[in-house]
């Protein structure tokens, strides 16, 4: 009876009772029911892209004709926004956007991935616990929080420190853009090296390699693809995020900041003071939306690309 137990379950037959063989109604039934999963699944996934392209067509058909009556050049290289007098240019929004977004990364990388290589190769288990715990605690926590903290906290350090007459500066919004992306990079970063396989490790060792030779010279390559992915894509949430910009460096239509110790416009909020304007600037907010949207997009395509492009490389070589 054990012997035939044991040769149901083999055979995938969970429902088989001793000493009777199962029929073809069984299999019938568990092939209707992975049928029935994988339909689910493909569901599932019809379900995200159909978002996704829902979005993207709506922004196009709602944000498109603006840009074009406004004109493309005018709307994208124009200098100044003055509703009144028909001038509709964004390039300072953009250019301030893409320096928030490029402080935060140059402050937010280097401590996401040394603190994910940490976890992943140095630290103790219990210490490993106890920081990702800590790291996944900051994924958690909204960014109009961070935004919050930030205005009340780095806001009057950066004017007590520096002198200035308003703490409300691109300085304080790439330190909260920074610590926000923070735990977005550092479990990537994590994920890839963990990936790393285990021979090419051992093999380093086995040459007298020290760990940090091994680090820097086959971890860090190997997982050069999905880390600057991670990058990247940590970048595209930094330059959509509002809330950090509002509370802690934005003045309503500031010029291109000259320093990091002056005050910003970017994008996001330019999107949401049109948008609380009404409907009468919604025409140039759909612009406006079309255009941001656009940029997180080709990014995302370009570091989805570069990081199947690298683990190619990685895989032939």
């Amino acid at each position: 009876m054990e012997h035939e137990i044991l040769a149901a379950v083999a055979d995938g037959v969970t429902t088989a009772i001793p000493g009777k063989p199962a029929g073809r109604g069984s299999k019938r039934r568990r092939d209707t029911l992975e049928f029935g999963v994988k339909l689910l699944f493909l569901l599932c996934g019809c379900v995200a892209v159909g978002c996704v392209l829902f979005i993207c067509v709506y922004l196009i058909i709602a944000g498109l004709p603006a840009v074009l009556e406004i004109g493309i050049t005018d709307f994208l290289f124009g200098t100044e926004w003055a509703g009144k007098q028909g001038q509709f240019g964004i390039l300072p929004f953009i250019l301030t956007s893409v320096a928030g977004t490029a402080g935060a990364v140059l402050v937010g990388v280097p401590v996401g991935i040394l603190t994910a290589m940490f976890l992943a190769k140095v630290a103790p288990p219990k210490a490993a616990r106890v920081i990702r715990a800590a790291v996944e605690l900051l994924a958690g926590i909204p960014s109009i929080v961070y935004g919050l903290v930030g205005m009340i906290v780095l806001v009057p350090a950066i004017q007590r420190t520096f002198q200035l007459a308003s703490g409300a500066t691109l300085l304080a919004a790439i330190v909260v853009l920074a610590v926000m992306i923070l735990p977005f990079i550092e479990v990537r970063a994590e994920k890839a090296f963990r990936e790393v396989p285990a021979e090419l490790v051992r093999s380093s060792y086995s040459l007298g390699c020290s760990k940090l030779y091994t680090i820097m010279r086959i971890v860090l390559p190997v997982c050069r693809g999905e880390l600057v992915s991670g990058i990247i894509l940590g970048g595209c949430y930094a330059m959509g995020a509002t809330a950090p910009m509002i509370f802690t460096g934005a003045v309503a239509y500031a010029a291109v900041p000259d320093s990091i110790f002056s005050p910003a416009m970017a994008l996001p909020l330019h999107l949401y003071l049109l948008v609380a304007q009404g409907s009468t600037s919604m025409d140039t907010a759909y612009g406006t939306a079309f255009v941001m949207m656009a940029m997180i997009l080709l990014s995302s395509l370009l570091a989805t690309a570069y990081a199947r492009r690298s683990q190619n490389r990685w895989k032939r070589s």
